[in-house]
């Protein structure tokens, strides 16, 4: 099985990175604060003003380590990678699949459905003392529901607008109670709403710096088994959109990034007061929160799961690799439909 390397997040704006041997250096104002062999890094992340020494990325772009550069709150700004190894082979059966795209996003988004009503399914055992009587009514009620959309999106005469809608209409049940999932006791620490570009709350704040490192690492996945991350099947073609990533990730949110964002919450791991308010109402993460939420989401990589399909324990942060390669066999000819990844 492939091996989970690390990821580096540079934190600190200021911060110069360098190669020294096969090691990257991280430097502040002249003093070495970090040294990492190369060998054992997936990809390198940077917060805000990073200085990247053009030696470094050779070294990196020669050993299929990604850099990535975001602004201060997480924002995405570039990504720095080596050529990229295609199988022109496999690219032609992904755009060919992507003309008729229905059995593989009947796949993806039967697991989003059956993963989010998960989710659900574990605050009832959690908090089942703590609700009232009209919460847990709430919750179950579109626990319910879900199940429902999940099995009329098995049905092979859905068409692929009816199944986008099936998955909207279940997104909008998930977070009409994810309010009650929070259980933080701060009154600011509350649900009102998807918000984006920029987030308006700081769950929504935390949801989107977690759902950057998500795409991320589905991306990286996608081009490791020489698939095309642009052209994707539930998510339509934009141009500048990883679109496959993006398809990759609808089943792994709900467990990889709303569960993490709710467990620092509930845990009262992050408070009101890491949050910053910027002119405009945009909420980010203040420089302490986001080492919480980078800690709290390596840590949650390395656990591990049972993959039902492989029949074996994998860690989570394996699993976008392990997704997007047996994508790749279905596409291949090799397995008959894709197997989605579903929590348990």
């Amino acid at each position: 099985m492939k091996k989970l390397l690390n990821t580096v997040y540079i934190t600190t704006e200021g911060s110069a990175l360098r190669k020294d041997g096969e090691n990257l250096v991280a430097d502040v104002e002249g003093v070495e604060k970090a040294r990492v062999p190369l060998h054992m890094l997936a990809s390198v992340v940077a917060f805000g003003a990073v200085y990247a020494s053009p030696a470094l990325m050779g070294a990196c772009a020669a050993a299929g380590i990604t850099l990535v550069f975001l602004e201060r709150n997480g924002r995405f700004l570039a990504r720095v990678e080596g050529p990229v190894s295609g199988n022109v082979l496999l690219r032609r059966a992904q755009y060919q699949a992507s003309d008729a795209p229905e059995e593989i996003v009947r796949s993806i988004v039967t697991a989003k459905i059956v993963n989010q009503r998960a989710v659900l399914l574990r605050a009832l055992r959690d908090y089942r003392t703590e609700y009232s009587e009209q919460v847990l009514s709430e919750i179950t009620h579109a626990a319910d529901r879900m199940a429902m959309i999940a099995r009329r999106v098995e049905a092979t005469d859905e068409t692929l607008d009816r199944m986008r809608g099936s998955e909207g209409e279940a997104a909008n049940l998930y977070f009409s109670v994810f309010d009650h999932l929070i259980r933080s006791p701060d009154p600011e620490i509350c649900w009102r709403g998807r918000s984006r570009r920029p987030p308006l709350d700081p769950v929504n704040a935390v949801l989107s710096f977690l759902y950057t490192f998500l795409t991320h690492d589905c991306r990286a996945a996608c081009e490791s088994v020489g698939l095309d991350p642009a052209v994707g099947f539930l998510h339509r073609d934009r141009p500048g959109r990883p679109s496959l990533a993006l398809d990759l990730m609808e089943e792994l949110r709900p467990v990889l990034a709303d569960r993490l964002a709710l467990s620092l919450f509930n845990r009262r791991q992050l408070r009101a007061s890491d949050f910053e308010t910027k002119d405009g109402g945009a909420v980010f993460l203040s420089d302490d929160a986001r080492k919480t939420v980078l800690t709290a989401w390596q840590e949650r990589k390395r656990e591990e799961r049972q993959h039902l399909f492989l029949g074996e324990k994998a860690p989570l942060g394996l699993v976008p690799y392990l997704q997007a390669q047996m994508l790749a066999g279905h596409l291949r000819g090799d397995m008959d439909a894709y197997p989605p990844w579903f929590w348990k």
